[in-house]
């Protein structure tokens, strides 16, 4: 199906039938713009809305390789797309891994810590997108998963406009932009590109930010869309129908990948209350791994900066209480 929509600056909501319809590629130029203005115009509210921690919000100290106790079926079943995906979007393309002794890893260098024994981890990236390229996709979506698994492999920043069912804003803004409520749809404001269908998607962000391979484990058709309806099997559905909330002027950012349980619990909650955020991705062989051990002092995802706020913090089921308490109605 086509991949690459035709469309004017200041788009028009224009009426569409229900009915799948075929649409020429063209190039398109696009301006979506993580700020204020992705509020929705129709707001009735009197007065903006105000962003604070909750009363005596304190961040938790990071806990390596630590489960809640309350939260340790929810990580198991999060845990399932690791098995029926293979590990898919936990390694960044080209990964290779080394180990090393102490003395050959400098202070303030990050690396992997098994046993006392240092493991260094490097891969192989493509060209850099100069801006964040966005998606406007949702958590239980099977399709939305292959792309976000590319994604990560590709090691790429992405703004998601989260989409879940009955949300007010970004779910209308795609059929606004592109004619239809159709999921992923990416906009790459880059190159002007924009597109429906998961499998253009992903061939496109591995041509113009990868080697241009499409991973084997994308490249199965319906056994890869199987299996990746199989590995959300464990959340029964969780990141797909909308949690009224506030909207908040800028993105959220959040340090994460793919491939992690924790992460993906995270991302959830952020869906579901339909929060913009950007994604910083790090999968294994990520070079961003030591940019977050350089600016926490440690590394562990998922990591969650809230520029409405000021809050920084570690921890999943700590980041997900905070979320709810600051954004939900």
């Amino acid at each position: 199906m086509a991949g690459v929509l035709n469309m004017p600056q200041t788009p028009l909501l224009r009426p569409f039938s229900r009915h799948r319809t075929t649409l020429k590629p063209s190039v398109v130029s696009v301006s979506v713009r993580a700020s204020s203005t992705d509020s929705p115009e129709t707001s009735t509210a009197t007065k903006p809305p105000t962003f604070a921690p909750p009363p005596d919000f304190k961040p938790p100290e990071p806990k390596r390789f630590g489960v809640r106790p309350d939260k340790v079926l929810d990580v198991l079943g999060a845990s399932l797309a690791l098995i029926f995906r293979l590990g898919t979007g936990v390694f960044v393309s080209g990964y290779s891994a080394s180990f090393a002794s102490e003395n050959e890893i400098p202070p303030g260098q990050y690396a992997l810590d098994i046993a006392g024994v240092k493991v260094k981890e490097t891969s192989k990236l493509g060209p850099r997108p100069e801006k964040p390229i966005e998606i406007y996709e949702f958590e239980s979506c099977p399709f939305c998963r292959k792309v976000r698994e590319i994604v990560a492999i590709l090691d790429l920043d992405v703004i998601f406009y989260p989409c879940p069912r009955n949300s007010p804003n970004f779910r209308p803004k795609v059929a606004q932009m592109g004619g239809k409520k159709q999921f992923p749809y990416m906009v790459d404001p880059n190159t002007g590109v924009a597109m429906y269908e998961s499998d253009d998607i992903i061939k496109y962000l591995v041509t113009k930010y990868g080697d241009g391979s499409v991973p084997v484990l994308l490249s199965l058709g319906l056994l890869t869309t199987l299996t990746e309806g199989f590995a959300m099997i464990g959340r029964m559905g969780k990141g797909s129908s909308y949690t009224p909330a506030k909207l908040p002027p800028k993105p959220l950012e959040i340090w994460a990948y793919e491939g992690s349980p924790f992460c993906k619990l995270v991302r959830e909650v952020l869906v579901e209350l339909e929060l913009p955020h950007l994604v910083r991705s790090c999968a294994r062989g990520s070079p961003k791994r030591q940019l977050l051990y350089e600016k926490a002092g440690h590394f562990q995802v998922p990591y969650l900066e809230d520029p409405n706020t000021g809050v920084q913090m570690f921890e999943s089921a700590e980041i997900v209480e905070y979320l709810r308490a600051t954004y939900a109605l």
